[in-house]
């Protein structure tokens, strides 16, 4: 039998807020990331997506319950596991190519080796022309290939993506998901998403796990039967969009009269 890549067993997480009571963003929350997979987090604002990616991460502790990687309990951050944020985040004082480098020192990496694995994984995300540019001389397109080279070149068994894409043009941000595709079967990394876009979710995922309202739990797991490239006119394809939209519903209903104080 395989071991999971990720394994979340019952894990629970509880948000201190000062002045105001505990916050329970997360609940009883049980799945499993199969190596290479890529599965996407679909659910309302709020439910503790993201939260659940800064705790594989190692960012964020559990309350309670345990989150494992390939069997180890985690116990803080890994150069096994990279996190992309919805903003590229990149050193504004740094290059391209120094901004990809800078995560091998932690492996301790000597500097040329470190720039040309740099150079390397830029050339192969489009990026090679621009080595010597400042994130501020790049599109927010370029930009987020950038933070996709500086968690790649790290090699890491599992990648996770909040809201990569959310920050984009609907031209650019198609164009990226095609290119994220190419790179997690090239790299055969597991992968988790988070994204509120139904339509994402079903480009892009073998498993969508479809979470509650806050506090977050596991409403159903649905797989993707689809090859890929998956053409968004086909009857199944708006079939998986009817049925999503179905399962959000009452979970949208409740974050949003949560947030409004309803």
């Amino acid at each position: 039998m395989v071991r999971p890549a990720v394994s979340i067993r019952n894990v629970g997480k509880t948000w201190d807020v000062k002045g105001r009571p505990p916050l329970r963003a997360i609940d009883d929350l049980s799945f499993d990331v199969a190596p290479g997979e890529f599965v996407v987090l679909l659910g309302p604002s709020g439910c503790g997506k993201s939260s659940l990616l800064y705790m594989i991460a190692g960012l964020e502790t559990v309350s309670n319950g345990v989150i494992e990687d390939d069997g180890l309990a985690i116990a803080g951050p890994s150069p096994e596991r990279g996190l992309i944020f919805q903003e590229a985040s990149l050193f504004p004082w740094l290059t391209i190519l120094d901004n990809v480098a800078f995560g091998l020192a932690i492996r301790a990496e000597l500097p040329e080796r470190r720039r040309e694995k740099a150079r390397e994984i830029l050339r192969r995300v489009g990026l090679g022309d621009v080595l010597d540019k400042k994130p501020d001389e790049l599109s927010g397109g370029m930009r987020q290939r950038a933070a996709f080279a500086r968690a790649l070149v790290m090699q890491p068994r599992v990648l996770m993506m909040d809201e990569p894409f959310a920050a984009l043009d609907v031209q650019t941000r198609a164009k990226l998901q095609d290119f994220l595709l190419q790179i997690w079967q090239d790299s055969r990394a597991s992968v988790l998403l988070v994204t509120h876009s139904i339509d994402e979710a079903i480009s892009l995922a073998d498993r969508v796990i479809v979470f509650t309202a806050r506090p977050g739990r596991v409403k159903e797991i649905v797989p993707i039967d689809l090859p890929r490239p998956r053409p968004t006119r086909s009857p199944r394809y708006h079939e998986y969009r009817d049925y999503f939209t179905e399962l959000l519903a009452a979970e949208v209903d409740k974050a949003f009269a949560e947030q409004s104080g309803l």
